[in-house]
């Protein structure tokens, strides 16, 4: 099997201590969705929570579900909670959620009044709630109590009423043809609305989706009666086939698997719910690996680098902070035919494209700064508006951005749900700290010479022991140990230098000979 680039494919490989979902356009890699046994995806899933706290000053609440941290509530993620009648639902208002996002869930309800958080909650109360957001940082899972279940064609939302329509869905006629045929298959007390791949479904189809979904439903009303909380009551599909069930449809031409247990566990769902989309799921068995026949693997090693280039020598830089991430687009050595302003416009599009797609391929979240190059005429700053928001309608997690400024800075938020993949892929530097640059060796040499320096004042000591790593040696032994020698001299000590490769390279250890006591910390700054 070759590695088609035409058309959109999914393309899925599974191993033992990790599976990988990518998504291409044309042979291009938009998304890349990656779970590992020690971070299985969890949202989605549902628990029976026990308050932990409430705080009035924050309208929030903390709820134990069983996790290593508390999960968060806040007042607007509470809805129709315990029967409260000033707590109502608004489907048309609301039914604007992306429905082809599985991270969209669960849809939430308008509310028209509003009460206190310490009205509806009491420390050990138990609730139902549902995890909406993974722990990110230091950061605990964020919830909502608008538990929902989706299905292929339909999600369902216990505890509610009356039926809404994915706004994709535009003719009229066919939402007409839509409401009525789930109003009279939805039973009382749940509320549901149907997706865009519900469009054109039938009566059947529809019927067979909400009864899976009233079946799981019932399993997870028997065990909230059942157990005390904390307790997971529903887990979410696993990534794979959530990913088929929220993303499989007309636009995706290929779905490509390279393992047995997982093509026959995607076609025993889709024969149940969409048998019609049997033939777009292949098995790959070829030696070389899947990744590498469809040339996923370059572009995922390009991903993990700060650097980006893009068409004609320009590239975009991409920082990540802990508040925010900013991307700076440079011309490099792009310098164009014509006027430099139509140079910097083209750059600039480039560069809005890359920057959509990078946002996308790395599951960059929250705050986004990106720094485009300034232009002077307002007519193309609209045109680059306009491309970078047509750019990012393909994303599945929602955005929103503001026009360029002035600076040509546009910035935007995005829907995060779960750590960026530079979290799964990486871990803080033990050398940066995680600021990306550490102390030069010089700075290092000269903390080494201040330190003795103090000691000679307060040390009762003349002979010691220096360690540090080999480049800071190499800095201080120079032509025949010179500086090293100098400073021993001058102190009237005695040092014998150490090269450590393990030792951090702004770090040193100076040890006592006469003892062997560290004693590195007595004479530090204070």
């Amino acid at each position: 099997m070759n590695g088609d680039d035409s058309g959109n494919v999914i393309v899925i490989n599974v191993t033992e201590y990790e599976s990988r979902i990518a998504i291409l356009e044309d042979g291009k890699l938009v998304e890349l969705l990656v779970e590992r046994p020690e971070h299985e995806r969890i949202v989605g899933n549902i628990y029976k929570g026990k308050v932990a706290s409430v705080l009035p000053g924050l309208q929030a609440a903390f709820i134990d579900i069983g996790m290593e941290k508390n999960a968060f509530l806040h007042y607007s993620d509470v809805g129709d909670f315990e029967g409260e009648g000033d707590l109502l639902i608004d489907w048309e208002a609301d039914e604007g959620e992306d429905d082809d996002d599985p991270e969209s869930k669960p849809y939430r309800k308008k509310r028209r009044h509003h009460r206190r958080i310490g009205d509806l909650f009491k420390k050990d109360q138990e609730v139902l709630v549902q995890l909406i957001k993974e722990p990110i940082g230091d950061k605990g899972p964020k919830i909502t109590t608008d538990v929902s279940i989706p299905g292929r064609y339909v999600v369902l939302v216990p505890g509610s009423s009356g039926v809404g329509i994915s706004r994709k869905v535009s003719n009229w006629g066919e939402k007409r043809r839509l409401r009525k045929i789930v109003s009279k298959l939805t039973p009382d007390g749940f509320g549901v609305i149907i997706r865009t791949v519900g469009e054109g479904k039938t009566e059947k189809q529809f019927r067979a989706d909400i009864n899976f979904l009233l079946r799981i439903w019932g399993k997870i009303a028997k065990r909230v009666e059942k157990f005390p909380a904390p307790l997971l009551l529903h887990r979410d599909m696993e990534m794979t086939s959530s990913l088929i069930r929220d993303l499989l449809g007309p636009a995706i031409d290929r779905v490509v698997v390279d393992s047995k247990k997982e093509y026959r566990n995607i076609r025993h769902y889709l024969k149940m719910v969409a048998p019609n989309l049997l033939n777009k799921v292949e098995l790959y068995d070829d030696k070389v690996p899947i990744f590498d026949v469809f040339d996923i693997e370059p572009q995922i090693e390009k991903m993990l680098s700060r650097k980006v280039w893009i068409k004609k020598g320009a590239y975009i830089v991409i920082d990540q902070t802990e508040a925010l991430v900013t991307i700076d687009v440079n011309t490099g050595k792009f310098v164009g035919r014509r006027d430099s302003e139509t140079t910097l416009l083209n750059t600039n599009l480039e560069a809005a494209r890359e920057v959509a797609r990078q946002i996308r391929l790395r599951d960059i979240g929250g705050i986004i700064i990106v720094d485009f190059i300034d232009m002077e005429r307002h007519e193309n700053r609209r045109k680059l508006f306009d491309e970078f928001r047509k750019e990012l309608r393909k994303d599945r997690s929602k955005t929103y951005i503001t026009q360029v400024s002035d600076l040509g800075l546009i910035e935007m938020t995005r829907q995060r749900v779960r750590p960026s993949l530079m979290h799964t892929f990486s871990v803080p530097c033990p050398h940066c700290d995680g600021i990306g640059r550490v102390l030069s060796n010089e700075t290092v040499a000269i903390k080494i010479e201040r330190w003795f320096k103090r000691a000679k004042v307060a040390s009762e000591y003349h002979d010691y022991q220096l360690v540090v790593y080999p480049t800071v040696a190499e800095l201080l032994i120079g032509e025949n140990g010179s500086r090293l020698n100098r400073l021993a001299g001058k102190l009237n000590f005695h040092i014998d230098l150490i090269q450590d490769t393990t030792i951090h390279p702004a770090n040193f250890k100076v040890i006592s000979e006469k003892n062997g006591v560290d004693i590195t910390n007595r004479f530090a700054p204070a």
